[in-house]
């Protein structure tokens, strides 16, 4: 019961987990023939393997003769006269005698005399010499000349390649760190037809469409904006939170436009080494050039974007140094009259003030959180190439996901497909996406987690609470589901979708979900009188909302229509620091209204519960019962207890 209470608004999202993803990235040192560089250590190994490998035929050649015996010639003239010699082999000052035993026997001859000369001297004679089998070799020719000189030839060919081998890498060394400050971007061009992506393919967000389709129009008919005087913006900058699909919209730009795509994340400027990401500015600005018309993609510009000045990291940081280089190449001495550059960020409140006025990033595009419509654009696209049942209906997903954005509903498809196809189905059904829309929010199922028959009570009793104060109270949303499976790190859940989406929050909304998210709490001290670690989330959620209503909305009479806090605080340490700037007797006079806000939540919350105990009752049984209760079955069991049923405005209230 991390969390227990969900309101799936636009302005005021809560979920009750933490999601975490985690990736892996692989990397290797590719040359410029995109095959991968041995390194030093793997040549001097191959060049040992070589060496050895020689060195063992070598000695297996050199030692084809080791079961002969080296003897002395007088020896051999004794034992041919006693005619035990079969045969005698004269190769060069070298005598081989083969004998009867066939074993073998050398020696050295004479070197101013024939082999018959030195035999007769040594007492053989005429008669034994002409039965012996004498055969004279003469050893001459190429393959002679490099059997001799390859014991000290072959080593010095082998030397000379291992030199010639160390001083590439010296080489390859030296070209990388050449290399080194040029641009690493990523470049589609135009006819690459497997990475294109047009305006088809990006579903919602018609009014930043509308804002690029000018810049569209300007690579593609240049000439009509010149002729009238008009210029083109140098920069736009798409802002818009995570997940919006700003990338895919720079990337459909230089689609419809049909010119060079140069893409580049802003933390790869940033080297340990000052200098090197301006190197890498100028060079990814001299490729655009070269291929202009062409667009230049920055992502996460605020990576090295951020304001100067701030104190961090001195004046002539790395980061900085990169900073003055976009600077001037945008709007510098050289102006680039084909060469658009787009970025995209979610914190634009950081980025230097030089980086946005007139003449650089001058048009900022707004990507905001798809509607109902889009959402269900977005899912049809994304669904396009699924297997789909029959009985799927977008639209009621789309209304289900509120304050999605197009990356999760592009999570939501396919955790619907890998549902389906981990039950050995062969289409995604609608059970299929109402199961990943919770996936999504809140986690996957932990049927193993189980409750026991206390906890179990606690939590349905806890999930009643909320349900019936978010249906009595007139300014809160509609339950459209409530579980008390478990979800992530939530033991049960309520789940609250209005009927419109809306812009803008009342003060009178934020006061009923506060009342709403305190109505766990307030149920766990009505029934059982006692509190567990069930409620902590609900009573962050609650806290913060109401700290907001005094501090960032003006909604107190007491402190008055004063911002007294912004949007986000620094971070130092890991947690958040803001910049106070009100005295100790105005933080506690916040301290006393917030305290007041959550006191009269709390009171109207038992108000509420102590009026309908009886569908109180009713509602907590059933989850003991059934642990899930959807909208139709959950509104005829309240109106059975005369709770009014909430209707989407022009229908008929219905009523117990």
């Amino acid at each position: 019961m991390a969390e227990n209470s969900t309101n799936f608004n636009q302005k005021n999202t809560r979920l009750s987990n933490n999601g975490k993803k985690s990736g892996k990235k692989i990397s290797g040192k590719i040359g410029s023939s995109g095959t991968p560089k041995m390194s030093f250590l793997n040549i001097i190994a191959i060049v040992i393997l070589v060496f050895l490998l020689l060195g063992g035929l070598y000695s297996q050649y050199s030692s084809k003769s080791t079961n002969t015996t080296a003897t002395s010639l007088s020896s051999i003239a004794q034992d041919v006269q006693k005619g035990k010699v079969t045969s005698l082999d004269v190769q060069g000052d070298k005598i081989i005698a083969v004998y009867v035993d066939k074993s073998v026997m050398t020696t050295q001859k004479e070197a101013d005399s024939s082999i018959t000369e030195s035999l007769s001297r040594l007492g053989v004679s005429s008669a034994v010499l002409a039965s012996t089998t004498i055969t004279i070799e003469s050893p001459s020719g190429f393959w002679y000349v490099v059997g001799e000189i390859a014991p000290f030839l072959v080593p010095l060919i082998f030397l000379a390649i291992f030199i010639w081998m160390i001083s590439r890498q010296v080489r390859g060394a030296g070209m990388q760190a050449i290399s080194f400050g040029q641009s690493k971007a990523r470049i589609t061009l135009p006819n690459d037809t497997k990475q294109k992506v047009t305006f088809k393919d990006v579903a919602g967000a018609k009014e930043a469409k509308q804002e690029l389709l000018e810049i569209v129009d300007f690579l593609k008919n240049p000439k009509k904006f010149i002729d009238i005087g008009a210029e083109i913006p140098k920069g736009v900058i798409l802002m818009g939170a995570p997940g919006t699909g700003k990338t895919l919209l720079a990337r459909a730009v230089a689609g419809e436009a049909n010119v060079a795509f140069f893409s580049i994340s802003g933390s790869e400027f940033v080297e340990m080494f000052v200098g090197v990401g301006a190197s890498r500015v100028r060079d990814l600005f001299k490729m655009a050039k070269d291929a202009s018309p062409s667009i230049v993609f920055v992502d996460e510009i605020d990576a090295v974007g951020r304001a100067r000045g701030s104190g961090m990291g001195g004046g002539n940081d790395e980061r900085e140094q990169t900073l003055n280089q976009i600077l001037v190449e945008m709007d510098g001495f050289e102006p680039n009259e084909k060469v658009i550059v787009m970025a995209a960020t979610n914190r634009p409140d950081v980025l230097d003030p030089a980086l946005l006025r007139p003449g650089r990033f001058d048009r900022r595009v707004v990507i905001d959180l798809p509607d109902r419509a889009d959402r269900e654009e977005i899912l049809g696209i994304h669904s396009s190439k699924k297997q789909r049942a029959e009985d799927v209906n977008m639209k009621i997903v789309a209304e289900r996901t509120p304050g999605f954005s197009g990356a999760d509903l592009a999570s939501l498809m396919n955790e619907a497909a890998i549902l389906a196809a981990r039950e050995n189905r062969t289409k995604i059904g609608q059970f299929d996406l109402m199961r990943s829309i919770e996936k999504v929010m809140l986690g996957p199922e932990r049927r193993s987690h189980v409750l026991s028959v206390k906890e179990k009570e606690i939590t349905a009793y806890h999930e009643a609470g909320h349900a019936i104060i978010s249906s009595v109270l007139p300014y809160s949303d509609p339950v459209h589901k409530i579980s008390i499976i478990s979800r992530g790190r939530a033991a049960g859940y309520t789940l609250k979708l209005p009927f419109e989406e809306r812009r803008l929050q009342s003060r009178r909304e934020f006061l009923d979900d506060i009342a709403v998210s305190l109505g766990g709490y307030v149920a766990e001290r009505m029934i059982f009188g006692d509190m567990t670690t069930g409620a902590s989330n609900d009573l962050q959620v609650a806290t913060a909302l109401a700290r907001d209503m005094v501090t960032r909305y003006g909604m107190s009479e007491k402190i008055g229509p004063v911002a007294l806090e912004s949007a986000q605080g620094k971070v130092l340490f890991g947690m958040g620091v803001s910049d106070r700037e009100y005295s100790e007797k105005v933080a506690a006079e916040i301290d006393s209204e917030v305290s007041r806000i959550m006191m009269d939540a709390r009171a109207l919350a038992e108000k509420t519960l102590g009026e309908h105990k009886n569908a109180f009752d009713a509602v907590a049984k059933r989850l003991v019962e059934t642990e899930t209760i959807e909208r139709e079955e959950y509104e005829l069991l309240i109106a059975s207890q005369g709770i009014i049923v909430k209707k989407k405005e022009g229908s008929l209230p219905v009523s117990g």
